[in-house]
């Protein structure tokens, strides 16, 4: 088979699956990436040009301010006069009306009282009547104009002047001789022939509204190009800012094109590509056996994937401050499952990632850095819930130190500072506290055991760890002997000492169901002497499946089902495998009869555990503990499994060896230290 070399060797096939990895995790992350032009500095009014000195690249407008355009605008409404056409039909339809309703005239009034109000109406006509929505939009104050076009003439009127149907009506009994006989006049409904012949046009007077508004100009002047700005370390001070935001505003108006979103895009894929790759790499180079956790790599892209995305959407849309997403919480999620190498890398892909979208990156960078730094140390080894408590105060209070530190740099004062963003970052803190019940979904969705689990795991009252002590109290002694001896090698090796405490108090609980067959359990009885070597030899090695038997019961992680089936590795019952071979020396012996089924030990805290057990197990046997007796022990049992290559599979080194044999040396010759006796005292 050909293979790809990268100092590790690996498959074309798993090169392969990587690079699709690398291409799916680029192409889902660039598809959220916003597109628009970020600007690589933010003006701030008031305080120190922070970045390089600036000329202008290009020619360009200095554009008038947002509140300068709408007072112009302002101003310019005062001149607008909205169009309104006089309809010289709606007297004559509404006067036929009045006559024809009244051609007999009115009862208690004289008959000519009818030409009268045939010209009071004319009048009122003549001047002019908007509805009463027309006339409260435009009669705002006294000098308030429109145009009435009649035939081709437009005429500018005052709005005061004018009648809506409620004044027009109030209008004509102003008129004495109508006064005099308002009872009558009203029973008369006289408004029913009142109607508004002034009607707004609205296409003109929207042109002609938008040609002011058009009118305005939205530049102040011209920046020639290459005149100076402003330097670094100059006061943005108004007119500046006009000038910085001006520029600003041409650089996206001219970067709004196909071709310069396609040199966008392009740049963002070579970017997150190459971050990706740096990062897949490290794996492959220093963690290349997450690779055969499909569920580990799944996490570890996915949390780049979803913080990523996070961050783009929200600068997209302009929604809240970055700053209050806990990034921090990616290398806790890893410390907590993998390891600390792993987290900081992870941790720098995402926030370098994100950085190319933001207006303060190099800040960014710092801020997030620093936090991500002080989870990964203060989880150094997670071993209470507290833990995940004091790590959200302490990052959040290096990450707030940090921004207040970057502000006192750049605005070299303790009275500018805008504290706005340590809001957002007190947020973050908060949700870091989601930590904890996170880390309780994780495990479940990708399989993995954290050590506040396997604290869980190691008391004593749960249930299958109270029924072994209840019924095997030998095995139930002996594991946490194991447990001891192994944790202490472990930690002299740097493995996961909690790991395989907890392994080791679990390793034994097959021998639960048929405790009496093992001796440690035996008090003067032993079943075995009526029972066939092979029978024997079948029964001690059903410890194991029945072990596996039980933790499937009880759901326990497959981590510590791995320590049940690997503690015995694919050794032998030697005991009962000599004794038939004694008792039958002509006759062939089949081996697997007394074969465990394994496997053997694949990792260092398995290889911990197997070396452990045998080692307190034999001791129990040695006639005399003296410091010889127990060095020779413990030399014949390692060695004897490495010579059979029990350690094969598993990442333990020769020299990882030694100091296991050393701490189990040092510590049985502390458990079987020599006592005084006591004398007597004598009557």
């Amino acid at each position: 088979m050909t293979y790809f070399n990268l100092k590790t060797d690996i498959s074309w096939r798993d090169f392969l699956i990587r690079s699709g990895l690398v291409i799916a995790t680029v192409a889902i992350i660039i598809w959220f990436m916003p597109r628009d032009h970020q600007n690589s500095f933010k003006i701030e009014k008031g305080k120190p040009w922070i970045h390089a000195d600036l000329k202008a690249p290009f020619d360009f407008p200095v554009y008038k301010g947002d509140a300068a355009v709408k007072a112009e605008r302002d101003s310019m409404l005062s001149l607008y006069e909205p169009y309104f056409n006089y309809n010289k039909e709606t007297e004559g339809v509404q006067i036929r009306q009045l006559t024809k309703d009244y051609n007999k005239g009115i009862p208690g009034l004289p008959d000519d009282f009818i030409d009268i109000i045939i010209n009071r109406l004319h009048h009122i006509y003549q001047r002019g009547i908007m509805s009463n929505t027309d006339y409260s939009r435009y009669n705002k104050d006294t000098t308030q104009m429109i145009r009435i076009v009649s035939s081709r003439n437009a005429v500018s009127v005052p709005v005061s002047h004018l009648y809506t149907t409620v004044t027009a009506y109030e209008m004509l009994f102003l008129d004495p001789e109508m006064a005099s006989h308002r009872d009558i006049l009203q029973k008369c409904s006289l408004n029913d022939y009142i109607t508004p012949n002034l009607i707004f046009d609205k296409d003109r007077s929207e042109a002609v509204l938008s040609d002011l508004q058009n009118s305005i100009p939205l530049a102040s002047g011209l920046v020639q190009r290459g005149q100076k700005i402003i330097d670094r370390g100059d006061i943005v001070d108004s007119n500046t800012y006009e000038v910085l935001r001006s520029y600003q505003k041409e650089l996206e108006r001219r970067e709004k094109n196909d071709q310069q979103i396609s040199v966008t895009i392009m740049g963002q894929i070579l970017l997150v590509a190459i971050l990706i790759i740096c990062f897949t790499i490290f794996l492959t180079l220093f963690r290349n056996d997450y690779f055969d956790k499909p569920r580990a790599m799944t996490m570890l892209y996915a949390l780049i994937i979803l913080f990523t995305t996070i961050s783009s959407v929200m600068v997209e849309h302009n929604v809240l401050h970055v700053y209050i997403i806990p990034f921090a919480m990616v290398p806790i999620i890893i410390r907590v499952f993998m390891d600390s190498r792993t987290a900081f890398m992870t941790h720098i892909t995402i926030i370098m990632i994100c950085a190319c979208v933001l207006q303060h990156p190099l800040e960014f960078i710092v801020v997030e850095a620093v936090a991500g730094i002080v989870a990964i140390f203060s989880l150094r080894e997670l071993s209470s819930r507290s833990q995940l408590f004091w790590t959200a105060v302490f990052v959040t209070l290096s990450a707030a130190l940090m921004n207040l530190s970057l502000d006192w740099i750049r605005d070299n004062s303790f009275t500018k500072i805008d504290y706005g963003e340590f809001n957002y970052l007190a947020i973050n803190g908060l949700l870091l506290f989601c930590s904890y019940p996170l880390l309780y979904l994780i495990e479940k969705v990708f399989g993995f055991t954290s050590n506040i689990t396997l604290i869980e795991l190691s008391d004593m009252n749960k249930d299958l760890l109270r029924r072994m002590s209840e019924v095997a109290p030998g095995t139930f002694n002996h594991s946490i002997q194991v447990g001891n001896l192994a944790g202490e090698i472990a930690r002299k090796i740097g493995a996961k000492s909690q790991l395989v405490r907890t392994g080791a108090l679990y390793h034994d609980i097959g021998k639960t169901p048929n405790p009496i067959y093992f001796t440690e359990n035996q008090s003067g009885v032993n079943p075995h002497e009526g029972m066939s070597y092979i029978d024997s030899a079948q029964t001690i090695i059903r410890h194991v499946t029945d072990g596996l038997k039980l933790a499937d019961k009880y759901n326990l992680p497959d981590v510590i089902k791995e320590f049940i089936s690997t503690h015995h590795g694919q050794g032998k019952a030697k005991y009962f495998y000599v004794q038939q071979k004694n008792a039958f020396p002509d006759e062939p012996v089949d081996d697997l009869l007394f074969t465990y089924p394994g496997p053997n030990p694949f990792t260092k805290e398995q290889a911990i555990l197997m070396m452990a057990d045998s080692v307190e197990a034999a001791s129990r046997s040695l006639p005399d503990y003296t410091e010889k007796s127990i060095r020779d022990m413990v030399n014949r049992i390692i060695d004897g499994q490495v010579a059979e290559g029990y350690f094969k599979e598993c990442p333990i080194t020769f020299r990882d060896i030694e100091y296991a044999k050393t701490v189990l040396i040092e510590k049985l010759k502390t458990i079987y230290h020599t006592r005084i006796s006591y004398p007597e005292l004598k009557k």
